[in-house]
C-alpha cells in the first residue's frame, strides 16, 4: 500500500510539473473549467458530461505526455537537430488532433443549446 501511495505521490507531482511548466497546460485547464461551467449552465445530460469529462482529461493527459517527450527530447541535445525536431513535431500534433477533435465535439454539444 505504501508503495501505491509514493506512486500517486510522484503522479501528482508530474501534473505539478505540467503545470509550472506548460503555458498550454494551464491554458487547456481554463478551457475545460469553461467546458464544465458550459455543461453546468446549459444542464447537458448525463452521457455529454461524460464526454466532456473524457476530452478534457485526454487533451490534458496528451499535453502532459508532450511536455514530458520534451523534456525527454531536451536532455538528449539542446542543438538543433532534425530528428529531435520531427520527435517534437509529431508529440505536439498528437495534441493538436485531440484538441481539434475536442473542440468539435464540444460544438456539436453546446452550439445547438446555446442557440
Amino acid at each position: 500500500m505504501q508503495s501505491f501511495i509514493k506512486s500517486f505521490f510522484y503522479a501528482l507531482s508530474g501534473v505539478c510539473y505540467s503545470w509550472s511548466m506548460g503555458r498550454n497546460f494551464r491554458i487547456q485547464i481554463v478551457l475545460g473549467v469553461v467546458a464544465f461551467s458550459l455543461c453546468f449552465a446549459l444542464r447537458v445530460e448525463r452521457w455529454e458530461w461524460i464526454v466532456v469529462s473524457i476530452l478534457t482529461g485526454g487533451v490534458l493527459a496528451l499535453e502532459t505526455l508532450n511536455s514530458a517527450v520534451e523534456t525527454l527530447c531536451n536532455q538528449i541535445t539542446l542543438e538543433q537537430d532534425p530528428s529531435i525536431k520531427k520527435i517534437k513535431d509529431l508529440s505536439a500534433g498528437a495534441v493538436l488532433i485531440f484538441s481539434f477533435f475536442a473542440l468539435v465535439i464540444g460544438c456539436l454539444i453546446f452550439i445547438p443549446r446555446i442557440i
